[in-house]
């Protein structure tokens, strides 16, 4: 295990651990401070689908979403890692449908629905998998519609070099104040760019995400657009039984989060969440083992939340089902074990 990684996460079996999480963060306010951090803030991962506002900004920074007149549940989705619910699937069809695109115009590729009651009725008559289903369908079609708006070429929309992609990469840079190339480019699972960086500059854009004061006002502008309808419509942003969902039905309007595969969540953290007096924040966490069973960040993520003063017992409460610590029961229904966090956050040395 990299020593950039710590404990995060432990799961027992009786009284024994049988498990254990690693992972990093960081929590950093909006001027660049680092509030907070565990492991190695400076751990340089994907952000994978956490990127999604950031690579939604240009567009609508640019008057995208005035351009095509986009409703705020129509702009949550182009950030969302989407369930594929017949809801999710009709907003992107009308996106498309605004835009004068085509659904087979997107290159994002096909899978189930994340929606499993959707999947099944889907499989059960004999409905057939669309792009339109594809979790990261909206942000592919505001890729598509920025591409159209700018007659830019459709069918190369995802290509490094493409105009979109270059404007998204230069957007990331400012917005984590981190040089451009200094970025290290993957291909995601949807076939889009992906962007690896250090935690700290990550938790800097969503901490700018979530108080763009010191930004320009026209991107300050499109920062207040996303995260506003990212709160206000967090049923586009993932789904249901999803935790990007019910963090921020639970916080109302407090936060905006976002998820990324293989253990990422980015969380922008509104100012006076916590306590009037405190800034915004923004946090990156990365498991490093990938969390496969999707146990170990929402737990995780709300540790952190606890730690930091931003969630309320009344609001732990109602998530308990994603943790903090949680019991683990058998097929029968038994207990069996815990999943507990253990690690507490390194307050940053005063400047």
């Amino acid at each position: 295990m990299s020593p950039s990684y710590q404990p995060l996460l432990e799961i027992t079996r009786g009284d024994t651990v049988e498990s254990v999480h690693h992972g990093a963060l960081a929590v950093v306010d909006p001027q660049g401070r680092l509030v907070a951090s565990y492991g190695d803030p400076n751990t340089v991962t994907f952000l994978r689908s956490s990127a999604k506002p950031f690579q939604a900004l240009p567009f609508i920074e640019a008057g995208g979403h005035v351009h095509y007149n986009l409703t705020q549940k129509e702009i949550a989705l182009i950030c969302a890692s989407h369930s594929g619910t017949d809801d999710h699937a009709a907003a992107a069809s009308h996106i498309q449908a605004l835009a004068g695109l085509r659904e087979k115009d997107l290159h994002c590729g096909v899978h189930p629905p994340m929606h499993k009651p959707t999947a099944e009725r889907m499989l059960c008559a004999g409905e057939p998998l669309t792009a339109n289903r594809h979790n990261c369908s909206g942000k592919h079609s505001g890729m598509l519609a920025f591409a159209k708006m700018n007659d830019e070429p459709l069918d190369s929309y995802l290509e490094h070099d493409h105009p979109v992609q270059q404007r998204i990469r230069v957007t990331l840079s400012e917005m984590c104040s981190l040089p451009e190339d200094e970025i290290h480019l993957g291909t995601d699972g949807c076939s889009a760019p992906n962007f690896a960086i250090p935690l700290v500059h990550a938790a800097l854009g969503w901490a700018r995400l979530a108080d763009p004061a010191g930004l320009t006002e026209t991107r300050a502008s499109a920062c207040r657009t996303i995260v506003d309808a990212m709160m206000a419509h967090p049923e586009m942003v993932a789904g249901p039984d999803r935790l990007d969902t019910a963090l921020m039905q639970t916080a109302a309007g407090r936060l905006a989060a976002k998820a990324g595969a293989e253990g990422y969540q980015g969380v922008a953290v509104l100012p006076g969440a916590a306590r009037p007096d405190l800034p915004a924040l923004g946090i990156a966490i990365k498991v490093a083992d990938g969390d496969g069973f999707g146990r170990a960040i929402a737990a995780v993520t709300l540790e952190v939340l606890r730690q930091l003063g931003v969630l309320s017992e009344r609001e732990l409460q109602a998530l308990q089902a994603y943790g903090p610590t949680r019991i683990i029961k058998n097929w029968r229904k038994l207990d069996v074990g815990e999943m507990r966090p253990v690690f507490h956050l390194h307050a940053a040395a005063p400047a």
